[in-house]
């Protein structure tokens, strides 16, 4: 059994947040980092996303304009220093470079080397390397190196721009949802009136994730540091083994005490049902601290108390490609509609693929 930091990868729009909640009520033995690397991905000099690329005055206004790959990590060490163990939430595209693009080492990152576990009693994840003018730690004379791509090498199949080293340190897990519902949903957040709020003016395919998801866990599998066991499928996992553990989010919703109790086996931790329950002031104001930098995306997991089985009127029901596409035309007009079924077909394939490891209860 691992004892790591665990960091769930997912994709947009996968009631992530929601399964945060659930961890964020174990104050006393974790530690949650919410969507850390998001800052560097969009807003700092190493930024992969062209979102804010001509807007500067957004990215200042973020206070993430110097977030690099490196101090996202060193942030993720000190609040390792509480002694607790780490649960990170995070978009696997926010490591990946989009489009397809060949991954290269962020240039803060290139060349180093951990001393110590990130995350873990006892580590200090000093970074060892050079800061000078070859460009190593992301300056040029004292200047900041162009956004992605960036000129460095990359490491064999590794899809993202962290060194497989440091991806060593992580218990990864897995997030998803079936595109028809997510789609949709991350679309309403780039159109008005919502997108005054999320401040995202234009919906991105590149956003939706799930082929960067499907290729850092396939990196993940395949260089043994997950798997092969499957959650639920193996008896006692050896020191340091890690389970393939994939959760759906329908799942999660139909079924969360089910869901929830094999998750923390997986990884480690003793379930408790008051985890699935937070409705307390200090709760309240903790989930809005934590989750307003991305503000108008997450509003239904501020404003729960629990989470509880669906019931059958909220469950999802099967409906067919025509009753979708006419439920998305009246929402979001024929252009919108053919833009979302344009994207929820291109990830299906992809959403099937990590369904297929998908814990069962």
């Amino acid at each position: 059994m691992s004892t790591k930091p665990i960091f769930v990868a997912t994709h947009p729009r996968a009631c992530s947040t929601a399964f945060e909640r659930v961890f964020m009520t174990r104050r006393d033995i974790l530690t949650c980092v919410h969507e850390p690397f998001g800052d560097a991905f969009y807003f700092g000099p190493e930024r992969m996303s062209t979102r804010y690329e001509n807007d500067e005055q957004a990215r200042k206004e973020s206070g993430f304009a110097n977030s690099t790959f490196k101090t996202i990590l060193e942030r993720i060490e000190r609040e390792s220093k509480e002694g607790k163990r780490l649960f990170i939430k995070d978009m696997a595209c926010y490591l990946v470079p989009p489009n397809g693009q060949l991954a290269t080492i962020a240039p803060s990152l290139c060349g180093k080397t951990v001393k110590k576990g990130v995350g873990t009693n006892g580590m200090n994840g000093e970074m060892n390397g050079t800061n000078g003018t070859n460009g190593t730690n992301g300056f040029v004379n004292g200047h900041h190196m162009a956004p992605f791509p960036y000129e460095t090498e990359a490491e064999t199949r590794n899809p993202t721009v962290v060194p497989a080293e440091i991806l060593k340190q992580f218990h990864f897990t897995f997030l998803i949802r079936h595109p028809r519902h997510s789609i949709p949903s991350y679309y309403r957040c780039t159109v008005p009136p919502l997108d005054k709020i999320t401040g995202f003016y234009n919906f991105m395919l590149s956003e939706a994730g799930f082929d960067e998801l499907r290729r850092v866990f396939d990196f993940l599998v395949e260089n043994k540091q997950v798997g092969p066991t499957r959650a639920g499928q193996h008896g006692e996992l050896k020191d340091g083994e890690v389970s393939i553990t994939v959760i759906d989010a329908d799942d999660l919703l139909d079924d969360p005490e089910g869901i929830v109790s094999a998750y923390c086996k997986e990884v480690g931790i003793k379930y408790d049902p008051q985890m699935l329950i937070w409705d307390t002031e200090e709760d309240h104001q903790r989930a809005k601290d934590v989750f307003e930098k991305w503000n108008g995306f997450h509003n239904d997991a501020i404003n729960s108390t629990s989470l509880k089985p669906r019931d059958s009127a909220h469950k999802k029901k099967s409906k067919t490609v025509e009753s979708e596409d006419r439920e998305w035309r009246e929402k979001y007009g024929e252009e919108g509609a053919r833009i979302i079924r344009e994207c929820v077909n291109t990830n299906i394939a992809d959403y099937e693929y990590l369904k297929s490891f998908a814990i069962k209860v």
